[in-house]
């Protein structure tokens, strides 16, 4: 059975790689809004003071043209390859640094140490919260509705767009799990710790729907507790990663889907989804030639920028066959593997009421799709 599941995921695979390269010339999606932390931040830490910050080599070795960008990988991160997936045929800008009409396509606001409190990080240095990469988009809405000259215009345009976000992996590194700089493991046990990080959560995309976001999928956490950076921390246990850690998380992602359920209810015309990253992370790689799951591919210590790269150093000349580009966060390789799933999902449980590339294409869904989508994904989960 594992070798028929890993050919159906090598056929994906290389189906979808092509797509990349074939993708029609009219993206599926008027424009492409990103939210999140260090796996999707493309430059906007770049300016701040911080040790989240990774605009030197041999961040980007894998870019084009060899540049560290401030993407957190040796290449593409999962949003650069979704976006391509998506149809577009230029990276969506960092908000530092987007200009002029660009906007109208989209804006990445994410920023490494980022979480959904606000304190989360804060022993990082500087970066930017959730709460402010919310206040920024109201930002980029107003200079949407300048260049566009008609609010109307402006939110029936915005409701067509794609939103991603992927908060909370910092709540727990850099918040829950560092008892010495954070509380907040002292105050809730880690299922409360879940309400209230949810809680809070949905407020802040509640407000991205005020802002005119209908099509939102929002990325779960991966199995933050197998990164070499924990396992160094704590110790493997027998599963080879940290259970108390990965534990903690489940109990996070396990309320994203009812709050899915309840925004698609309650919010007019909403179509929010849930991606199950845990279910595309670590435990199966789409593309079998991953073979490295617990090393790092470049030089990295907890002593140098918290698990980060050692600058200048050469990375492993095998990169293809690692998961994990530095002690925390993935190769491009990786990365494509996962986006890909997300985008068309392999498994039922990959994503939920639907996938990525459904969302994108979908049009004012009525709910009762929605519903059918959903119990339809019920069933074969039971299967």
């Amino acid at each position: 059975m594992a070798s028929v599941a890993n050919s159906c995921f090598l056929i994906i695979f290389m189906i979808l790689k092509l797509q990349i390269v074939i993708v029609s010339s009219e993206p599926q999606v008027p424009c492409y809004f990103i939210f999140g932390d260090s796996i999707v931040d493309n430059g906007n830490n770049n300016g701040l003071v911080t040790e989240a910050k990774v605009n030197y080599p041999p961040y980007g070795i894998d870019f084009p043209g060899g540049i560290a960008t401030g993407r957190f990988s040796n290449g593409e991160t999962s949003a650069d390859v979704l976006g391509k997936l998506l149809g577009f045929s230029d990276y969506t800008p960092p908000f530092v640094t987007a200009k002029g009409s660009e906007i109208l396509k989209g804006v990445n606001y994410g920023s490494g140490g980022a979480g959904i409190r606000a304190e989360t990080g804060r022993n990082l240095g500087g970066r930017i919260s959730l709460d402010q990469q919310l206040l920024n988009h109201g930002i980029t809405v107003l200079r949407i509705i300048g260049l566009q000259g008609n609010i109307s215009f402006t939110k029936e345009y915005l409701s067509k767009c794609l939103y991603t976000v992927g908060m909370g992996s910092n709540d727990y590194i850099n918040n829950y799990f560092m008892p010495k700089e954070y509380i907040t493991s002292r105050l809730y046990t880690p299922d409360e710790y879940a309400d209230v990080l949810i809680r809070q959560y949905s407020r802040q995309l509640e407000i991205l729907y005020n802002y005119g976001a209908r099509k939102v999928a929002i990325f779960g956490l991966g199995l933050v507790g197998c990164t070499p950076a924990e396992i160094s921390i704590y110790g493997a246990d027998a599963s080879g990663c940290v259970d108390k850690i990965n534990e903690a998380v489940a109990l996070f992602n396990q309320r994203i889907k009812p709050l899915v359920d309840d925004f698609n209810s309650n919010l007019a015309d909403a179509m929010f989804i849930y991606i199950n990253s845990t279910n595309h992370s670590l435990e199966s790689p789409t593309s079998a030639d991953i073979s490295v799951i617990s090393t790092p591919c470049c030089t990295a210590s907890l002593s140098f920028g918290k698990g980060q790269c050692e600058p200048n150093l050469p990375p492993c000349s095998n990169r293809d066959s690692y998961i994990f580009w530095d002690e925390f966060h993935t190769t491009e390789h990786a990365n494509k593997a996962s986006a890909l799933r997300s985008y068309v999902a392999a498994y039922p449980l990959d994503s939920y009421p639907m996938d990525i590339r459904s969302l994108a294409l979908s049009e004012n869904l009525p709910k009762i799709v929605v519903s059918q989508r959903r119990q339809q994904t019920m069933l074969l989960a039971k299967e």
